[in-house]
């Protein structure tokens, strides 16, 4: 049995961008590379609904969420449909990090450890399930991902990923 390998690249670009950048990536690649997912979250590109269409149209799998991440990493504790900025996100999990006493102070999405944080005590499959309650009134023929707030297909790549994990 083949043993899955996984590539993991952080470009910080916008995201158009980004799917313009996982295809030079693929090209340029010495390697066939499967199941490719590109992630990103809306903040204020104005591109978001074309990355998403662009991505999608490539071949790629798309894992996105509006507004923010943080959206996503709230999910692994709470249930919420309320639409905040990002940066309301952020103080709410500076509250659950700082309550729960994970990590340090604060909330820090770039931690080397912010998976393990977020999935400790079934964490990884409370999100999942928040995200797949919020996700089933999203009519994605009726409505776009950036009209949709707050919303996350981050739950597709986790399962994923899972299977994977789980051999």
């Amino acid at each position: 049995m083949e043993v899955p390998t996984f590539e993991i690249r952080g470009e910080g670009c916008s995201t158009c961008k980004l799917v313009e950048k996982t295809e030079e990536i693929v090209k340029k690649a010495k390697v066939l590379y499967q199941n490719i997912w590109v992630v990103f979250d809306k903040d204020d590109f104005q591109d978001f609904d074309e990355a998403i269409v662009e991505g999608t149209k490539k071949g790629y799998q798309v894992a996105w969420s509006n507004q923010s991440f943080e959206y996503w990493a709230y999910l692994h504790f709470f249930y919420s449909d309320s639409a905040l900025h990002r940066d309301e996100w952020c103080k709410k999990l500076d509250a659950i990090f700082s309550e729960r006493k994970l990590g340090g102070v604060k909330y820090q999405k770039n931690a080397h450890d912010l998976y393990e944080q977020l999935a400790s005590s079934e964490g990884l499959v409370i999100a999942i399930k928040h995200a797949k309650r919020r996700m089933s009134i999203f009519k994605g023929d009726q409505m776009r991902p950036s009209q949709f707030d707050p919303g996350t297909t981050m739950h597709l790549l986790m399962e994923d990923l899972n299977k994977f994990l789980e051999k």
